[in-house]
């Protein structure tokens, strides 16, 4: 597994209480707590995810949530939670809490997702995150990394 340095300053406006549920775009949370995201900011993230995945036929993956002790070494331990597509695959991690960015690529997404690409990502994220727009950040950040990455065929 290759890993970015994308340590970012989240700037966020987000409740204390959503650094405290872990979100995925299926809408499950780790906590009994209510959800962070509205149902349309879900179905936004989960379009911008599966576009994202489907454009590039990398495995595009969102944490939000609490990213406990080492922020670092936590997204870089939830990544291999993507199973066999980890190799292949790109997480976001996400702690408003935090205000804590990480992007973790595979041994075969970081081929064509270099560290420069993840950190203009990860730029364009917190500027939208400063100014209160979570979801719209994030949904930013995967067009990018899309954008860059490019279609799989340029790289058969």
């Amino acid at each position: 597994m290759t890993t970015h340095e994308t340590r970012q300053s989240v700037a966020t406006d987000v409740p204390a209480k959503a650094a405290d549920v872990a979100a995925t775009t299926t809408g499950e949370y780790t906590t009994g707590d209510r959800s962070p995201f509205t149902l349309k900011q879900l179905e936004r993230l989960d379009e911008a995810l599966t576009m994202a995945s489907r454009e590039t036929a990398i495995n595009f993956s969102v944490y939000v949530g609490r990213l406990s002790g080492d922020s670092r070494a936590t997204a870089e331990g939830l990544h291999p939670g993507m199973g066999a597509k980890a190799a292949n695959g790109v997480l976001l991690a996400v702690d408003p809490g935090q205000r804590l960015l990480e992007i973790v690529t595979g041994q075969q997404s970081v081929k064509r997702l270099p560290d420069r690409s993840c950190a203009l990502a990860a730029l364009s994220m917190t500027a939208a995150f400063g100014s209160g727009d979570l979801v719209g950040g994030i949904v930013n950040g995967l067009r990018m990394l899309s954008d860059q990455a490019g279609h799989p065929s340029r790289f058969r």
